[in-house]
């Protein structure tokens, strides 16, 4: 590993400046050691939210989240918030739309959900909303594009999106979002 595409210091500064005085390479994974010395591996570091002081892997909330018999995909992501830090926010697909009809069967459904989560991860794991869309945002290839759905929660622009599936997914998200009352939204 030489460079990155002739911007050396773009290099050193991305990957091997996480750990001053340490020549250290960074992957972007996260971990932690407990007092016994064993590792667990949370995921990558922008998969990582920190809630109220706790570090959560959005990849296990998704798979809590995941593990309810109405959800056919989901995708987590931290938003700001100015009393936690972050909190996290869901977006879901359903493997019925249908079941998610009316006013009253989403909040029944988004509740269901928060609990689920609750119950295996925690409290401070249950997303603070859940969103129902038809599809997620994704590349051609077929990655999330979280980032952009968390500048979508934190009003920010989306940045690049050439490579971008399709449209409607993420203003799928934009309209989810522009549903919420003011005093839900996170800031």
């Amino acid at each position: 590993m030489q460079t990155v595409w002739g911007d050396d210091e773009r290099f050193v500064e991305t990957y091997w400046s996480d750990f001053p005085g340490q020549q250290v390479y960074s992957t972007f994974d996260w971990g932690v050691a407990d007092a016994q010395g064993y590792v667990t591996i949370l995921g990558r570091t922008d998969d990582v939210i920190n809630v109220a002081g706790h570090r959560l892997g959005t990849r296990e909330i998704e798979e809590s989240i995941s593990s309810h018999a109405a959800v056919a995909e989901v995708a987590v992501i931290g938003a700001a918030d100015p009393v936690k830090g972050q909190v996290a926010m869901a977006f879901v697909v359903l493997r019925d739309a249908a079941g998610a009809g009316s006013g009253a069967e989403r909040s029944h459904l988004e509740a269901e959900i928060m609990k689920t989560v609750q119950t295996q991860l925690g409290a401070v794991a249950r997303p603070v909303r859940v969103h129902f869309v038809s599809q997620l945002p994704k590349t051609r290839s077929g990655k999330l594009l979280r980032r952009s759905i968390q500048a979508l929660c934190e009003q920010r622009d989306p940045g690049d999106l050439t490579t971008l599936e399709d449209p409607q997914a993420l203003l799928q998200i934009r309209d989810a979002l522009a549903l919420l009352p003011t005093e839900c939204k996170p800031s």
